[in-house]
């Protein structure tokens, strides 16, 4: 007898798809671009390029804001955030990153504001908060450089977790997209902002977020076996490709116009719409998979006939 297919009750899901709006993928690309942008600030504050320092520490403030504020929002109440630091789980992804963010923020806001300490006066007060600010700014900076890896990825952690096929089957892969995505996304950022003369580290930061971003979303598209599907199709698969398309021309142009202004700007936004497109087409797939119950059958039938030791050949004798 041939294999039985398998159908839902009245085709209906299985599993509840993620009841999450767009505030979460803005939510995780934000907190990458903010992750990237602490990284390429303090890679300028240590090399001395101080337009390059200044554009990513204001970028990562910016940035950190605004991925508190779609968390929040997706929350509903700002105080369930609140609510989440009252304790810490080690073992709980959302816990953990509630920590992050909130040990990055200060941080990241520090070392963004005291870059006004120039405009401050001389004397009195004031005057002493000027002479304070920037060696309390570098040690903010750097700060914040030490927690932006753990924010880049644990929102990987924090997908994966779930019981969504698509994004649980990923747990290796999706820490590294968003690394790599933001990476490319804080270095098309100071490619935005900052001078060709400065923004070395970022061309070179775009090549490795670059890279570390089109391994591990190749990976996630072709190594899931049926759980690859949603990334290539639909929605997902377009933004995917979008992604893919854009970093690599993002990366292009950051290495072939270092001394054009206009290319680097492009460039620089090239990658910052790939970083969006990726991070929403991630979620996508993974909202797909969710709601059809192939996706959750399929796999858990074969993981039970590997376990046995049979394979779909021998089911299919009689």
């Amino acid at each position: 007898m041939p294999p039985v297919e398998f159908t839902s009750y009245y085709g209906r899901p299985i599993l509840k798809a993620p009841v999450w709006r767009d505030d979460i993928p803005a939510y995780l690309f934000t907190g990458g671009l903010a992750a990237g942008s602490a990284l390429v600030a303090a890679g300028a504050q240590l090399t001395g390029r101080t337009r390059l320092r200044r554009a990513g520490r204001w970028t990562a403030l910016g940035a950190v804001v605004a991925s508190s504020y779609f968390l929040v929002n997706d929350l509903g109440r700002p105080a369930r955030f609140h609510h989440m630091l009252r304790v810490a789980k080690p073992t709980s992804p959302m816990s953990v990153g509630t920590w992050i963010l909130a040990g990055f923020g200060p941080a990241a806001g520090l070392a963004a504001v005291a870059e006004l300490a120039p405009r401050l006066p001389r004397r009195g007060l004031l005057g002493l908060a000027r002479r304070i600010a920037p060696p309390v700014a570098d040690a903010a900076g750097l700060g914040a450089a030490v927690l932006a890896p753990a924010l880049a990825t644990y929102t990987g952690v924090l997908l994966a977790d779930t019981a969504v096929p698509s994004w649980h089957e990923a747990y290796p892969q999706l820490p590294f997209v968003f690394a790599g995505s933001a990476l490319a996304s804080g270095a098309g950022m100071a490619l935005l902002a900052a001078p060709p003369a400065e923004a070395g580290p970022a061309r070179r930061l775009a090549v490795l977020g670059a890279a570390v971003e089109l391994a591990g979303a190749h990976q996630v598209e072709t190594r899931l076996g049926l759980l690859s599907e949603p990334y290539r199709t639909g929605a997902a698969g377009r933004l995917l490709r979008t992604g893919r398309a854009l970093t690599a021309a993002g990366v292009a142009g950051a290495l072939l116009g270092r001394r054009s202004r206009l290319v680097s700007a492009v460039s620089g936004a090239a990658l910052l719409v790939a970083s969006v497109a990726t991070r929403f087409g991630v979620f996508r797939g993974g909202v797909a998979s969710a709601r059809d119950p192939r996706y959750t059958v399929v796999p858990q039938r074969e993981r039970l006939e590997r376990r046995a030791g049979r394979t779909p050949a021998d089911q299919a004798r009689p």
